[in-house]
C-alpha cells in the first residue's frame, strides 16, 4: 500500500484563513486607521489656526481704525473740569 501523503501539506481554510485575516487586521490595519486618524486631526487643525490667524488679523486691523478714530476726534474730558 501506498502511505496517503498530502500533496501540499496543510492548506488553510475557512476558518484558518478568517484567523490570518484578523490578525493581518490587528498588525497592519489598527496602525494604518491610527495614523491616518492623526493625520486629519492635525489637518484640521491646522487649518483652524489659519482661520485663527485671520480672525486675529481682522481685529487687530478693527482696533487700529477705532485707534485712530479716536485719537481724531476731539478730546471732550480736557475742557470739562467739574472740580473732581
Amino acid at each position: 500500500m501506498v502511505p496517503t501523503v498530502p500533496a501540499f501539506g496543510g492548506v488553510p481554510a475557512g476558518p484558518e484563513l478568517v484567523i490570518i485575516l484578523i490578525i493581518l487586521v490587528l498588525l497592519f490595519g489598527v496602525p494604518i486607521v491610527l495614523i491616518a486618524a492623526g493625520v486629519v486631526f492635525l489637518k484640521l487643525r491646522s487649518d483652524s489656526e489659519e482661520a485663527d490667524a485671520d480672525r486675529i488679523a481682522d481685529l487687530e486691523a478693527e482696533v487700529e481704525r477705532l485707534r485712530e478714530e479716536v485719537d481724531d476726534e476731539p478730546d471732550s474730558r480736557d475742557g470739562d473740569d467739574d472740580g473732581l
